[in-house]
């Protein structure tokens, strides 16, 4: 990286490694809160980060935090940590300044 890049473009450079490497996004399904409503259909807006150790968490949560991103409470799934961000306007932004470094 080069010493021109602000901090807030080396977190999202981060950012965009670990979710190409195996991040994903989980967009609302609208027709289906619809049909359903609100109570039967809860799954919303959602990033999810991977962090494999308790380096990569670190390294995740300081660079969410550089980026201006709130993130959920992490949890286990399949011997990793899931670090998810949440609301429609944070994917959306995520989605947007993110994929401008995922190469």
């Amino acid at each position: 990286m080069s010493k021109s890049m602000s901090r807030k473009e080396k977190a999202l450079k981060t950012l965009a490694v670990y979710f190409t490497r195996n991040g994903c996004i989980r967009w609302a399904d609208l027709d289906a809160r619809g049909k359903l409503g609100y109570n039967k259909y809860k799954k919303g807006y959602e990033v999810r980060l991977v962090a494999q150790d308790e380096k990569e968490m670190a390294e995740l949560e300081k660079a969410l935090k550089a980026a201006g991103f709130r993130h959920g409470k992490p949890y286990p799934k399949n011997r990793q940590t899931i670090i998810p961000i949440y609301g429609r306007e944070q994917v959306e932004r995520f989605v947007e300044e993110v994929e401008a470094y995922a190469g």
